[in-house]
């Protein structure tokens, strides 16, 4: 696997409204978040730029919503913020792709010449799916590390449920044989990094 020097790890909405298990229901993958946190560590002993996003959500329920304790970053990432030797950016969203965050993502992964991006974070299906998909649509070459990612169970039309594993696999599946993004460990991708 050959990863860029510039390619940029793109942290979605690694929030501590996602430990409400009450409003979200049974998760999947226990190792996300140390996965994540290796991975922002790789990013910035090497230089490389990381994009640190976060969901605001519009919904008055969501523990996700401003002004809420669920709507900060879980202490692992916040501490870890500011403290690479490379480009940083922080954004905030309202939907699910960080594409149609603010500041604009592409508008800074161009500035930067970014043609690589990984993308971590929550939920595997939901907001890391979509911008893993947006960003293979805008021709990025995406890694996709779905251990550092999670999900809920989730239920659909006619009484459909899938558990999170379950979701997990159909985005992984939905993204390789799609060509939106390459699926990878979070081991590879912290090897590839210390290159």
């Amino acid at each position: 696997m050959e990863i860029a020097e510039n390619a940029a790890l793109v942290v979605v909405d690694v929030q501590e409204g996602f430990e409400e298990e009450a409003h979200w229901g049974p998760r999947n993958n226990p190792d996300a978040d140390r996965n994540i946190a290796e991975l922002i560590d790789a990013w910035q002993a090497s230089g490389r730029p990381v994009v640190f996003v976060r969901h605001d959500s519009p919904k008055p329920d969501s523990p996700l919503r401003p002004g809420y304790p669920g709507n900060d970053f879980k202490a692992y990432v916040e501490e870890r913020r500011g403290k690479g030797s490379g480009p940083e950016l922080f954004l905030t969203k309202t939907v699910n792709s960080a594409f149609y965050g603010t500041p604009d993502l592409g508008a800074w992964l161009s500035e930067g010449g970014v043609r690589q991006i990984v993308v971590a974070g929550i939920q595997t299906n939901m907001c890391a799916e979509t911008t893993a998909r947006m960003g293979g649509n805008l021709g990025y070459e995406v890694f996709f590390a779905l251990d550092a990612t999670h999900t809920f169970d989730g239920v659909g039309p006619w009484g459909w449920a899938l558990t999170a594993d379950e979701l997990a696999r159909a985005t992984a599946v939905s993204l390789h044989s799609g060509g939106f993004a390459k699926v990878v460990t979070s081991a590879e991708l912290v090897a590839a990094a210390g290159k």
